[in-house]
């Protein structure tokens, strides 16, 4: 007979056992973020040309949230709101990270804060390991803190600060091997993580611009023969594709791509059954924004991505430029083969539900913009308890797709508004998902009660010079004065025209079509003036200089 005081100890025991038993079910995470991909872009969510059995067997495996939204419509803010649960403009962040002179012109940072509560510190502090691979664009120059400064132990970056990967490779096929480069520094950090639980984003560079399959990728594609009208693209997409240049060139290399990435994705999702990991790891799917717009230098294959039924692309507040997956798979808590059409959730909604599943209690100093949506990932049903704002500031390729600069969801009501509270579009999203139909007029009280909120929340927004440009303007802020057409003719006597053609092949050093900051400082003799000159040429703030926009200057032709 054991004695009772042994008896006794065993029950003293018990409890300590069960919390540490309790704490190594923590769940894993796994936050795969795709660059650009657009709404449709993926065989399950209709696509009637591209290869994604991966994606398809993913969302066969977890739910589709199919009015998930980022909180911006370009990459560097959108992902600032997933780090942080902020909407991007309380860090100032309102477009894209560039070079200093063009962050310092839109009133932006060169980097994110790293004294700001993310959810990788958060989950570290609280055991995980914790990794970044991939891309980064949250903080450019030489200055710029390494994602290790955000809360993260292991780093395989790309874009951003002593990058891990070398992106100004010889190597041509760089951009469409990355995804393979970067799965395989997922797989060590899991093989390398036995004793805690993890957190781990895999942010690809693909399908951004500029795309440029291998030819064994591109063989897969090579009898394609699209067609603009197919039915399985909306009637916004329609139209769209029927002005492209080539589409069945730029369908091939863009399937091409997105196929690679979805193989990819298959071998890091084989390694967690491998291990045994797949049922305790929540894995998450989704884009940092729409599909990117052919008219964009160097995107002329990758502007080919479908937004399905939604109306507009990357940049635009739109449907196509801010609605994004949601694909979520956890097996045995989250509902496999669903399509949840009803539920309202957003980038802002990634640190909370991730921190409430993960059992990290927040601080008050982290001041939410989202909310916790775990109740939902696991089949509840209730509309939010705050709306998405949006603001976007700047350009947007398409006329036809740039609504007024302040946006809301709330509830099934989306509303456009100016910051002067006029100009208002206003949209029943789940009735018209493309957005084909403004009731602003048949419904004044919705308009006018949303109206006050949106205006209420730009209120709450740090200061901002280039908001108060656009504002008062009631234009785009980074439209440039209109300049002459008219070339200058060179002085007599002078030095022959620079052939800029040529100068842009000698610097386009990787042969992607395309020209760095770094490439076009190379050897100039003036780099503070090259540094100022660089963004002046860059007239679809991108980062990077087409052919056209160098030879031209930024002007338009």
């Amino acid at each position: 007979m054991i004695a009772k005081s042994v008896v006794a100890g065993l029950l003293a025991l018990a409890p300590l056992v069960a919390g540490a038993a309790e704490a190594a079910r923590r769940p894993n995470f796994i936050f795969i973020l795709t660059d650009d991909q657009g709404w449709g872009d993926a065989h399950f969510a209709g696509h009637p040309y591209v290869k994604t059995p991966n994606l398809d067997r993913l969302a066969a495996q977890g739910t589709w949230f199919r009015q998930f939204y980022v909180a911006a419509t370009v990459c560097s803010p959108s992902r600032t709101a997933f780090m942080t649960s902020h909407v991007p403009a309380r860090h100032h962040m309102h477009g894209h990270i560039s070079s200093h002179e063009q962050n310092a012109a839109r009133s932006m940072p060169d980097w994110l804060d790293p004294k700001v509560p993310t959810v990788a510190s958060l989950l570290k502090q609280a055991g995980y390991a914790t990794a970044h691979v991939g891309k980064w664009h949250l903080g450019s120059g030489p200055d710029a803190p390494t994602p290790d400064a955000y809360g993260f132990d292991f780093v395989r970056h790309a874009t951003g600060n002593k990058s891990f990967f070398d992106e100004g490779s010889k190597d041509p096929y760089f951009r469409a091997k990355s995804t393979e480069l970067f799965v395989d520094e997922c797989i060590k950090f899991i093989r390398g993580t036995k004793d805690k639980p993890f957190y781990l984003n895999l942010w690809t560079l693909v399908p951004h611009a500029p795309l440029k399959p291998t030819p064994e990728q591109l063989a897969v594609y090579e009898s394609l023969a699209p067609r603009a009208d197919d039915p399985a693209f909306g009637p916004w997409m329609q139209k769209y594709l029927g002005a492209a240049k080539d589409l069945k060139s730029q369908m091939q290399i863009f399937c091409a791509s997105l196929t690679d990435l979805d193989t990819q994705i298959g071998r890091l999702m084989k390694e967690l059954d491998d291990l045994g990991l797949a049922d305790n790891t929540v894995v998450f799917f989704s884009s940092d924004n729409g599909a990117e717009d052919y008219r964009i230098g160097n995107a002329s294959n990758a502007g080919v991505g479908s937004t399905g039924p939604l109306r507009a692309r990357k940049r635009s507040m739109y449907e196509g430029g801010i609605r994004t997956f949601g694909l979520l798979r956890w097996p045995g808590h989250v509902a496999a083969g669903r399509r949840d059409e009803t539920s309202v959730i957003g980038g802002v909604d990634w640190l909370p539900t991730v921190c409430k599943l993960a059992g990290v209690a927040l601080p008050g100093s982290v001041e939410l913009d989202g909310e916790d949506v775990s109740d939902i990932w696991l089949a509840a049903s209730r509309p939010r308890a705050r709306p998405l704002h949006w603001e976007w500031l700047f350009r947007v390729q398409g006329e036809d797709y740039t609504p007024p600069m302040v946006a809301i969801r709330d509830g099934d009501w989306k509303l456009f508004t100016r910051h002067d509270g006029t100009q208002a579009e206003l949209y029943n999203i789940p009735k018209d998902h493309g957005e084909e139909r403004n009731v602003a007029a048949e419904n004044p009280e919705v308009v006018k009660a949303l109206s006050a909120k949106a205006l209420a929340w730009v209120k709450t927004l740090p200061p901002c010079e280039t908001r108060d440009k656009a504002a008062a303007s009631g234009a785009a802020a980074d439209v440039p004065p209109r300049r002459s057409a008219k070339p200058v003719a060179a002085p007599a006597g002078g030095n022959p025209p620079l052939d800029r053609k040529a100068t842009f092949k000698q610097k386009d050093t990787n042969g992607d079509g395309t020209m760095s900051l770094e490439e076009y400082l190379h050897k100039f003799p003036d780099e503070a003036e090259g540094r100022r000159r660089f963004p002046t040429f860059d007239s679809n703030k991108d980062g990077v200089l087409s052919e056209e926009e160098f030879v031209t200057m930024g002007r338009s032709r």
